[in-house]
């Protein structure tokens, strides 16, 4: 394969070997009591370590952060130690893999939340379109709209980026290579850029700087905690993800992404990160994201520039090969294949996803999809 999807790249610190990413895929596969990853997601994380890196399913912050049940989580020393299991692993595979940061704000629930309290947010308005699933029980658990937030202080928000600064150090202490802070979907981060859930009065709402402001705290403090050579944020911009029944957004898009994210990316330009990395749309008549705003990130950042969503061998071929993005992420083919770079860079066929075993559940649809197997002489 001649394309630049299969030549060495740099991201922050490290030399690739290839350009193709497994993005942030929440698996909901932790031991319980405690979100404690285990020896069953190493497995998982090893097979796919022929990536050019990957990046973990959403990993929790703080205990106020979870939003779906067993969920991992990074700020306790048992889940440190059982993260250390999944690094080992892909280390030793030779791979290279980022512990996504994540805090989900006010897509939570009370039952998910110490003491049964409300989740909090930048403002007390509530999510109504999407769904959380909470444990109703051992390894069972249903789908409930989220619960109404109570709004952060300014003080609460302050310990919050603390403790994203925290859990970036208890990542690199679990063997994680960097940290990728996720403000896309409609999660905390977002939540505080939007205009449309972040109707705050003080310095955390209102203008667009002001909006930024949460982020670009936490960006400031994670870098200052572990290097800005090892830490990337995840956005998206224009449209997000949605179930596939009844077109929920999941994520917030604003009266002027271009312009809101364009800010967004000049700050982090500044802040010297090695990447960003932009989730599209993943469903099947998806639009397609305008090259005039890959352009413009291009021109914005020095860094790695990441792109995920639905996306054919073909298309990131032409996307890399153009020079509008330096890492293709592929997210369902990469669960069901764990020879994926393989796969794409010799035109085999992909197996199916068993998108019935996409969240909780044992190894079946997780660690046990075969790599290629190339036919015998007699066909068998």
């Amino acid at each position: 394969m001649t394309s630049a999807l299969f030549t060495p790249a740099k991201l922050g610190r490290h030399t690739l070997a290839n350009r193709i990413f497994l993005p942030p895929l929440t698996r909901c596969r932790s031991s319980q009591p405690g979100d404690i990853p285990n020896d069953l997601m190493a497995t998982y994380y090893r097979q796919r370590a022929s990536a050019g890196f990957m990046v973990t399913e959403g990993t929790v912050i703080e205990p106020r952060g979870r939003g779906y049940a067993w969920t991992p989580g990074i700020y306790t020393p048992e889940q440190v130690s059982g993260w250390r299991k999944t690094t080992d692993a892909v280390h030793a595979a030779g791979g290279v893999i980022f512990c996504q940061l994540w805090h989900v704000g006010r897509v939570s629930h009370p039952a998910l939340q110490p003491n049964g309290e409300a989740p909090v947010a930048p403002s007390a308005l509530q999510a109504r379109s999407v769904k959380v699933f909470i444990p109703t029980g051992e390894g069972t658990g249903e789908l409930v709209q989220p619960g109404l937030p109570r709004a952060l202080s300014v003080e609460e928000i302050k310990e919050i980026v603390h403790l994203y600064a925290a859990a970036a150090q208890n990542a690199i202490d679990a063997g994680f290579d960097g940290v990728e802070i996720h403000s896309a979907n409609g999660y905390l981060p977002n939540q505080f850029l939007s205009m449309h859930t972040n109707q705050r009065q003080d310095e955390y709402g209102g203008s667009l700087n002001n909006r930024l402001r949460f982020l670009k705290e936490i960006v400031e403090a994670v870098a200052e905690a572990i290097g800005a050579e090892r830490v990337g944020v995840r956005f998206a911009p224009l449209f997000t993800s949605t179930d596939d029944t009844n077109r929920t957004y999941l994520g917030l898009v604003e009266d002027n992404p271009h312009e809101t994210y364009l800010a967004a990316v000049s700050m982090l330009e500044n802040a010297g990160v090695a990447y960003v990395s932009i989730a599209e749309a993943d469903w099947d008549d998806a639009p397609e994201m305008p090259e005039s705003f890959r352009q413009a990130v291009r021109s914005a950042f020095s860094g790695a520039i990441l792109y995920a969503g639905k996306y054919t061998a073909e298309k990131a071929h032409r996307i890399v090969d153009a020079g509008l993005g330096d890492f293709i992420g592929f997210g369902r083919p990469f669960i069901a294949n764990p020879d994926l770079p393989a796969r794409i860079a010799h035109d085999w066929p992909l197996n199916p996803l068993d998108a019935a075993t996409m969240y909780g559940g044992t190894d079946k649809g997780y660690t046990d999809y075969p790599v290629y197997q190339a036919p015998t002489a007699n066909g068998a």
